[in-house]
């Protein structure tokens, strides 16, 4: 039964609450006043609740978070396969970019890439269109093969 009634609370209160307010407007027969003003009464009315309404859910959905909770997690990298740097200086190919490219031709997908190197995948994607105009090739398969006979990667 507590459980029932904590769970409901904010109903049955807004619920006794209006059966309160029109017994008290029964009771001190407020409706030849409603009666007479009754289109002015009636917006007052829904206008009062609207805003206790507004200022409840404000305050309910506007509290700030209580506490941060930093977790710092040791991570162990496999190690990539070494690029020739020299080479993909020759193409102006970044040092980043060549990493990608290396594991790229590893057949990693750009989401295991963004993984593998601690990146997001929009930056990932970034690098890919950078290798590409670099290489000038359009699709993966094609840079990939280029590096290769370039000696970029392995």
């Amino acid at each position: 039964m507590q459980k029932a009634f904590s769970k409901y609370k904010s109903v049955i209160l807004y619920g006794a609450s209006l059966a309160a307010l029109l017994f008290l407007m029964r009771r001190l027969e407020y409706r030849y006043l409603i009666i007479s003003n009754a289109q002015e009464v009636y917006t007052a009315f829904i206008a009062v609740i609207f805003m206790g309404l507004g200022v409840w859910l404000t305050l309910k959905l506007a509290k700030p978070k209580k506490e941060t909770v930093i977790v710092e997690k040791e991570v162990f990298v496999a190690n990539a396969p070494s690029p020739d740097l020299d080479a993909a200086a020759a193409h102006s190919l970044s040092k980043r970019e060549t990493e990608v490219l290396a594991l790229m031709g590893k057949g990693m997908s750009n989401a295991e890439i963004a993984d593998t190197l601690f990146v997001s995948l929009s930056t990932v994607k970034t690098h890919s269109g950078n290798i590409y105009e670099k290489l000038g090739v359009k699709r993966r398969t094609q840079a990939v093969e280029k590096a290769k006979q370039l000696a970029i990667i392995d």
